[in-house]
């Protein structure tokens, strides 16, 4: 499913709008990215959008150097 752990951002949907304003149905999904965090000495498993890994870092959760893309 495409969707955060940590903010909940989803799927948006709307219409893209041609010059002739036909209306097609589009779909915007979130850039979600998967991230391992160690919490309490377990690691966790998370799919974080970009905006939750900002805010991971400024929390303190996330290191700002670990934020390589995992293959």
């Amino acid at each position: 499913m495409q969707k955060c752990d940590i903010t909940g951002k989803g799927k948006q949907y709307g219409h893209n709008v041609s010059f002739s304003l036909r209306r097609t149905n589009k779909v915007w999904k979130p850039n979600l990215q998967t991230k391992t965090i160690i919490v309490d000495g377990k690691k966790i498993k998370l799919k974080v959008s970009a905006a939750g890994i900002r805010s991971l870092k400024k929390k303190g959760l996330l290191e700002p150097g670990k934020s390589q893309p995992q293959p």
